[in-house]
C-alpha cells in the first residue's frame, strides 16, 4: 500500500509539474507570440488600407491637382486692402446685375496658422424676391474662392414684396507659402 501511496505521490508530482511547465509555457512562449501575432495582424491591415488609400489619391492626381491650382487662381489676393476691393467690386456688379439695393457692407480678417486666413464679409441687401435670388445666384456661381456662411431673409413690407437679405461669406486667402 505504501508502494501504491508513493506511485500516487510521484503520479502527482509529475502531473503538477506537468501543469506547471504547460501554464509557464503559455505565459511565457504562447500568449506573447499570439500577442506578437494579432499586434502584427493589425498592423499589416492598416498598412493595406493606407496602401489603397495611396493608390486612390493616385489615381486622382490630376483631379487634385486641377482643383487645388483652381483654388489657387480664384482664391482672394493675399493683400487685405486688394482683396476687399475686390469683393467690393464683385458685390457691386452682382447688385447691380440683380437690381438690389446694397445698404451695408463691411469685412473682417481672419487669420489661421495653417497657411490661409479668410475674409469674412458681411453685406445687407434689399430687393424684390427675384432680384435676391439672382443676386445669390450670381454670387454662388462666381469662381472666386467664396463660401456662404449664413443667408438672413426678412420682409420689410406686410406682403412680402419688400425683402431684406443678410449674407455673411468668407473668401479664401492663401499665404504665399501654401500656392506651391
Amino acid at each position: 500500500m505504501a508502494t501504491e501511496t508513493r506511485n500516487r505521490e510521484k503520479m502527482l508530482a509529475v502531473l503538477t509539474g506537468g501543469c506547471v511547465a504547460l501554464w509557464l509555457l503559455n505565459l511565457l512562449v504562447i500568449t506573447p507570440l499570439t500577442d506578437s501575432w494579432h499586434s502584427r495582424s493589425a498592423r499589416i491591415a492598416g498598412l493595406k488600407k493606407d496602401i489603397e488609400q495611396g493608390n486612390r489619391l493616385i489615381q486622382r492626381e490630376s483631379a487634385i491637382h486641377q482643383r487645388w491650382a483652381s483654388m489657387r487662381t480664384n482664391a482672394l489676393p493675399g493683400n487685405p486692402t486688394v482683396a476687399e476691393s475686390q469683393l467690393f467690386k464683385a458685390f457691386d456688379q452682382w447688385a447691380q446685375d440683380s437690381g438690389v439695393t446694397l445698404a451695408s457692407q463691411k469685412s473682417q480678417q481672419k487669420e489661421t496658422d495653417e497657411g490661409y486666413s479668410t475674409l469674412e464679409w458681411r453685406a445687407d441687401l434689399t430687393g424684390n424676391i427675384q432680384s435676391l435670388l439672382k443676386f445669390l445666384y450670381d454670387a454662388e456661381k462666381s469662381p472666386m474662392a467664396l463660401k456662404v456662411q449664413s443667408v438672413e431673409l426678412t420682409s420689410r413690407d406686410d406682403n412680402g414684396q419688400q425683402l431684406a437679405l443678410g449674407l455673411q461669406v468668407s473668401g479664401l486667402i492663401l499665404s504665399t507659402n501654401a500656392e506651391q
